[in-house]
């Protein structure tokens, strides 16, 4: 008897223990509904507290929810944890049998409200505040739901809101909630801008050709705004012209946020009234929510990189160089995020037959260093390389100048000083002349290569002003030349290049001009012939190093106000480097005497997206002042 005792005894010890692989621990702690599809262990051990099967939660949300709401033998926090992963389960639930009947909509829409009410409720109303939570991994988890479930809110507010135009402006009940939208941080006149055409979630976007995403881990959710309108690469496609000669980028990031009525735990749990407020990255880095400073969660690479695969640059610039339907004819600056008068403009420009796409890891890795990102925006400006040098070169002064009429008129801003440009090949070539003074250098050229008298000479220079004659253009204090045939190249010469030179068009608008400029300084007749050349230079022939403009400007002087340093690619690394190219640009022709720096790669002419050419100029921005 005493045996049998024992024995059954012995089978009634519960405890074993087993060893689990480093997979099975982070699996065992981090896993959720998120990202196994399955309830967190944090969330099934509270259930199973309370008598609850876990598994059943997935049918009957509200029988779980009504245990966990009814219980006080759970802390809050616990509690309101829980009850975010309940609610999240059941959004994902509702989504993922599709769209169909408004009713559908406003289950899946309400539970994402659920959700992001208890995950804020979590994050600021319990006793501990969040900063006494920072290295417990269920916060991180209850973050992440919040975030998710506002990205999905406002997707799904933003669809609903663009189809039902009757809607009270930024205002939406759905079921028992009424939901507000306040995006005035973006638009300030326009809570809920109609012309927005998408809201996209940054986290399901990825792009190729860029190697880095650069996101700030915080609250919200990370959206792309695209606006309708001002994307060169559609306008581009029809006959319109262009409005004006700048624009902002049509899409931009923004970080929402749904904040709830109420200024207690008690208070956030019975409203039904929503916001969802959304806000500039650039601007915020950290918002006071219930008097708790939190940090903002951002994505500063996606708007940049959709508007690069969306715009189809490099299909244009191809019809660009050769003059085809529909191309440039003049040029366009793009800032890359709204004007912000506190923050010193980096201009780009990028060579032949090319277009911003030249500066996709460039202005990203700008963007993505925190210390850079505060002091910088970047402007791109996009030309027909078609063209002339002297042509662009004017076009482009005018296209700056237009942008810092429109944004900065009395010029007070900090944003119009101490300007950085940084150029590649052409781009550099119009660099090293936007930081020039032309004295009567260009004149005397013409003069000599014409043979015109003094009196048309004084006409020219009165009909010519920024194509022959400049001063470096103001506000500019540093610049950076990468692979710049300042001296031109003999590459431009070659039979490849002379192939390509025939088969370009030159920009109706840029004929018309040189024929009225002309004609108005020597008169009609045959007499025109002796300042118009039987063929007009074109962008290829501009870099010809036997090109009398390009000769000219390489002895034009840099103004003493702008310091300024070379990259230069050797891809004949066996040759001396005097005597060494980048497989298009002599040294010789790159290097610049004075420059404050100058950093040889062993690369080709593309060099302005190596790691190596990027460090380098983020040095110098760092440096900048």
């Amino acid at each position: 008897m005493l045996l049998a005792i024992v024995a059954l005894c012995a089978g009634c010890a519960g405890v074993k223990v087993q060893t689990v692989s480093a997979k099975d621990y982070v699996s065992e702690r981090r896993g959720d509904v998120l990202t196994t599809d399955k309830l967190s262990t944090s969330a099934r051990d509270v259930l199973t507290s309370l008598a609850v099967q876990p598994d059943r939660c997935k049918e009957n949300v509200d029988h779980c929810v009504q245990a966990l709401a009814r219980t006080d033998g759970i802390d809050s926090e616990r509690q309101l944890a829980a009850l975010a992963e309940l609610w999240l389960q059941e959004a994902l639930r509702q989504e993922k049998q599709g769209p169909a009947a408004q009713s559908r909509f406003e289950d899946a829409l309400g539970a994402y409200l659920q959700v992001a009410r208890y995950g804020y409720a979590y994050l600021f109303f319990t006793s501990r505040r969040s900063g006494e939570r920072a290295f417990e991994d269920r916060q991180t988890q209850v973050r992440d739901y919040y975030n998710f479930a506002v990205q999905q809110a406002a997707e799904l507010f933003f669809k609903q809101f663009r189809s039902r135009p009757d809607q009270v402006k930024g205002r939406m009940q759905v079921g028992d909630w009424l939901l507000s939208a306040n995006l005035s941080d973006l638009y300030p006149l326009d809570p809920v801008p109609r012309r927005a055409s998408e809201l996209l979630p940054a986290s399901r976007l990825t792009f190729q050709g860029i190697r880095s995403i650069y996101r700030r881990d915080g609250l919200g959710a990370d959206l792309v705004i695209a606006t309708d309108g001002g994307a060169l690469g559609t306008e581009a496609k029809s006959t319109a012209p262009l409005a004006g000669s700048y624009s902002e980028m049509p899409y931009r990031p923004v970080t929402a946020i749904i904040a709830f009525t109420g200024s207690t735990l008690a208070e956030v749990l019975h409203t039904q009234e929503a916001t969802l407020l959304g806000y500039d990255p650039y601007q915020h880095e950290t918002l006071d929510v219930h008097d708790v400073p939190v940090p903002l969660a951002a994505n500063f690479t996606s708007a940049y990189g959709l508007w690069l695969a969306r715009s189809d640059f490099s299909t244009q610039a191809l019809r660009n160089v050769l003059g085809k339907s529909g191309s440039l004819d003049a040029p366009y600056v793009y800032l890359t995020q709204p004007f912000d008068p506190d923050r010193q403009v980096i201009v780009m420009l990028h060579g032949l037959a090319s277009s911003p796409e030249a500066w996709i890891n460039v202005a990203n890795e700008v963007m993505g260093d925190e210390e850079l990102r505060k002091r910088y925006q970047v402007w791109q400006v996009y030309y027909p390389t078609n063209a002339p040098i002297a042509y662009n070169h004017a076009s482009i002064r005018a296209a700056l100048a237009a942008t810092f009429q429109h944004f900065d008129p009395e010029g007070t801003a900090a944003a119009s000083h101490d300007m950085v440009l940084i150029g590649h090949s052409m781009g550099g070539v119009l660099s090293r002349l936007l930081v020039s003074s032309s004295g009567s250098v260009l004149l005397d050229a013409v003069k000599e290569l014409r043979q015109i008298d003094d009196a048309q000479v004084k006409k020219l220079r009165a009909e010519t002003d920024g194509l022959l004659t400049f001063e470096a253009y103001p506000g500019i204090s540093r610049a950076i030349f990468i692979a710049a045939p300042h001296k031109g190249t003999p590459f431009a010469s070659n039979r490849l290049s002379r192939l390509l030179s025939g088969l370009i068009t030159m920009p109706v608008k840029v004929v018309d001009q040189v024929m009225r400029l002309n004609h108005q300084i020597i008169g009609g007749g045959q007499a025109s012939s002796s300042l118009l050349p039987a063929s007009l230079p074109n962008g290829v022939d501009s870099l010809k190093d036997s090109d009398p403009f390009i000769r000219a400007a390489a002895e034009l002087p840099i103004s003493p106000s702008v310091h300024y340093h070379s990259i230069v690619a050797n891809h004949t690394p066996k040759t001396t480097l005097e005597d060494s190219d980048d497989g298009l640009v002599p040294y010789r022709s790159a290097h610049l005497p004075g420059a404050e720096s100058e950093l040889v790669i062993p690369y080709s002419h593309s060099v302005q997206e190596t790691p190596e050419a990027i460090l380098e100029i983020r040095r110098i921005l760092r440096e900048h002042r």
